[in-house]
């Protein structure tokens, strides 16, 4: 979950947050002898317990479907990126993020290999994934042909498949040891 600018006495919560182990820093991907221009170092900041992030901010299930539906999204993206850090550190594996200065591109999760082989994951809280959903995931694929060795989306969906441009979309509910 991304968070807002904090006014001025609180720009320093989140490294306290990091310290506590509530706030888990993604760091942005910087890819070294890569074509890639305009990359953002910024860290994204995900929610260690999407669970004690809801319950801090009083969202119930009900809520999360009502009227705090906007933190649906954040709190979802936060639990895949929990998921995902956990395998990528049992793989030897770091993760990051990709955005590009100005925000043209972006992909949620970049999970880079000991030999610098990438997965690109997108995270969508829909159950159907579509081709604009994947256009990011693309596009890297075009610009590192030898580095990317898997596209995936995760969802909320039911199945898991592959599409006909090659992307897995794998529901969250179906990750796992």
């Amino acid at each position: 979950m991304a968070l807002p600018r904090l006014p001025r006495p609180l720009q320093r919560a989140p490294d306290q947050l990091t310290r506590l182990w509530l706030l888990d820093p993604v760091p942005g991907w910087l890819p070294a002898g890569t074509p890639l221009k305009r990359l953002q170092q910024a860290p994204k900041h995900q929610l260690a317990d999407p669970a004690l992030a809801a319950r801090l901010l009083g969202l119930s299930a009900e809520t999360l479907v009502g009227a705090g539906a906007s933190m649906l999204g954040p709190l979802f993206e936060s639990l895949v990126a929990l998921d995902v850090r956990v395998a990528a550190q049992a793989a030897d594996a770091r993760m990051s993020h990709l955005r590009l200065r100005g925000g043209d591109r972006e992909i949620d999760l970049i999970v880079e290999g000991p030999d610098g082989q990438v997965l690109a994951i997108e995270v969508k809280l829909a159950s159907a994934v579509n081709d604009s959903d994947v256009r990011h995931l693309l596009w890297l694929r075009d610009q590192l042909p030898d580095r990317v060795v898997d596209l995936l989306v995760i969802n909320t969906g039911t199945r898991a498949y592959r599409r006909p441009d090659g992307v897995a979309v794998v529901p969250l509910g179906l990750l796992g040891p």
